[in-house]
């Protein structure tokens, strides 16, 4: 056995580790996802399917709570469509380096999470990369959907939400998901000014609108504005 395959297989037993370790740490959300969702009206088969088939906790707990605070279907999956975007701004991004062709794209697109893009860029190699990707987006699939069910599970053997408090918690776990993203001072600003107009508008709209109108707000506050260059400046001075 070569130096090379000897350092590959160290790194990428290092990989596995460490998308294993992200995997755990994301399935405690899973837990509160699938008490929340039944709590909120899903039948364990709905937490399930929803679980699987969307695979992106921010959205899915978005849905949820529209629909657990009575909003409609169409507000809360509007509302997971504006929260899920930024998946495919990812997969466009990791197309070049993943190198993904036939059916395992599909697989792949789906795959396409915070976590895996995170640990996808974050390795030194391309080859390395691709397994971070596959390791990351195995394990979190794994561990959040057991732990959805689990959750799910026990919230059907509890019965009334409101007796432990889990009726209250749909926004406490969508906060403990969004926490970690306001680091940035423009992304502090963005959320509070979106929080601000939900705020405002909730006594006044159905449930789930304001939160669509909160989003609208963010995107067009957090929108790209292309800076002028100072060629353009200089030719705008002289006219």
């Amino acid at each position: 056995m070569n130096d090379d395959t000897q350092a590959w297989r160290q790194e990428r037993r290092q990989i596995n580790v460490d998308a294993l370790s992200i995997g755990l740490a994301v399935g405690t959300y899973g837990l509160s996802f699938g008490a929340l969702a039944v709590t909120s009206g899903f039948s364990l088969g709905q937490t399930m399917a929803l679980s699987s088939l969307t695979f992106t906790g921010a959205s899915q707990f978005a849905l949820v709570g529209v629909i657990g605070a009575g909003g409609s279907a169409v507000a809360g999956v509007l509302a997971a469509l504006f929260l899920g975007i930024r998946n495919s701004l990812y997969g466009l991004s990791l197309a070049p380096l993943l190198q993904v062709h036939g059916p395992r794209r599909l697989v792949a697109a789906h795959l396409v999470i915070d976590e895996s893009t995170a640990m996808t860029i974050s390795q030194p190699t391309p080859r390395a990369a691709r397994w971070g990707f596959w390791a990351t987006g195995v394990a979190v699939f794994v561990c959040w959907n057991t732990a959805s069910l689990l959750g799910a599970a026990g919230a059907e053997a509890i019965g009334d939400p409101e007796t432990f408090g889990l009726d209250a918690a749909v926004g406490a776990a969508f906060l403990a998901l969004l926490w970690p993203r306001l680091r940035q001072r423009d992304a502090r600003i963005t959320a509070a000014l979106g929080a601000a107009v939900a705020l405002a508008l909730t006594p006044f709209l159905p449930p789930g609108v304001p939160v669509l109108l909160a989003a609208a707000v963010a995107v067009v506050v957090a929108w790209p504005v292309p800076r002028r260059s100072d060629s353009d400046r200089g030719s705008a001075g002289t006219t």
